[in-house]
């Protein structure tokens, strides 16, 4: 280890404004490193701050963020706001609001009402296809 670590060492660890170093490792102020001497003493005291942060900015805590910003659900509020009033309206004033609301693109048109097609049954009953079995296979 040198006499240099040491030393800052030794800076590091004393109280800011009180102690000297031992007498052996003292040296003359007169010599090349005295400027650098008083430099890293006046540069100790200023260690435990963060230069990585900008001057008079607050860390903010992340989950206080994230509860901040998150959304909130109103669906409970809501459906208790819609069940609350029981007023039906009439089915044709309905069916005449969303028509006039309705854009004229076909987007916006609802789906065509398709009739329904009823199952068409057979012409011929049982005892007409036995009639024809028995004329086209000759069976009694």
């Amino acid at each position: 280890m040198s006499a240099s670590l040491l030393r800052r060492g030794l800076e590091l660890l004393e109280a800011p404004g009180g102690g000297k170093a031992p007498p052996g490792l003292q040296r003359g102020q007169d010599g090349p490193s005295a400027a650098g001497a008083a430099r890293r003493r006046k540069r100790a005291p200023e260690l435990g701050r963060n230069k990585a942060t900008i001057k008079g900015r607050v860390v903010k805590s992340a989950i206080e963020e994230y509860h901040k910003k998150k959304a909130v659900n109103h669906l409970r509020a809501n459906l208790q706001y819609m069940l609350k009033g029981r007023f039906v309206a009439n089915k044709a004033i309905t069916e005449q609001v969303l028509a006039q609301n309705r854009g004229r693109k076909s987007k916006d048109q609802p789906p065509k009402k398709v009739a329904k097609k009823k199952p068409e049954g057979t012409v011929f009953t049982e005892e007409d296809f036995r009639k024809f079995e028995r004329e086209y296979f000759g069976r009694p």
